[in-house]
């Protein structure tokens, strides 16, 4: 079932994104093309207090052009451990650094025409220790007990995948 590369033209080479076309030999001996948006990976963190309450985060996201509430996340550095990048997000996206870290497993966004892959993390505790946000960075950090998270996923407010995921997996983890 492996489509083999027979050539590549690069598209787009942008900060986070790279676009490639690629002209692909099928399994069946046919040929097509695949654009495959290459980018470099994320981490996001689910903070946990010990009342089961958790720091999300409200933004805009233009792609969605509306605000979305998730869990705090960000790009991989190169050469950065995705624990670390997590661990750093939370702080610069909440101002509270994690106690102890717990990976959640992580999952491709969309595997038919990103690379993107998103390592997941629970944080059981935290302390104010801030970090600045990032320059283009606006948020407002929400604290809320999880059965509301779970609750906003069900009425479609939390919609965003990779915060369905995490909190999805700490439910489980819980017994919720």
């Amino acid at each position: 079932m492996e489509e083999k590369i027979q050539s590549t033209q690069a598209i787009f080479d942008g900060r986070i994104v790279h676009l490639k076309v690629h002209d692909v030999l099928l399994p069946n001996g046919q040929s097509s093309q695949r654009e495959i948006i290459y980018h470099q990976g994320a981490a996001g963190i689910v903070a946990l207090d010990d009342d089961n309450n958790i720091l999300l985060v409200r933004q805009y996201r233009l792609a969605a052009r509306q605000i979305s509430l998730e869990i705090p996340a960000g790009l991989l550095e190169p050469d950065e451990d995705p624990q670390a990048t997590a661990s750093r997000e939370l702080q610069e996206e909440t101002g509270y650094r994690p106690l102890e870290i717990t990976p959640l497993g992580g999952l491709y966004v969309a595997p038919g025409y990103t690379t993107e892959y998103i390592y997941l993390f629970l944080a059981k505790g935290y302390t104010y220790d801030p970090l600045p946000l990032d320059a283009d960075e606006f948020v407002e950090t929400v604290n809320m007990p999880i059965i509301d998270a779970l609750q906003r996923i069900e009425t479609g407010e939390i919609f965003e995948a990779k915060t369905i995921v995490a909190l999805l997996r700490v439910a489980r983890l819980l017994g919720i």
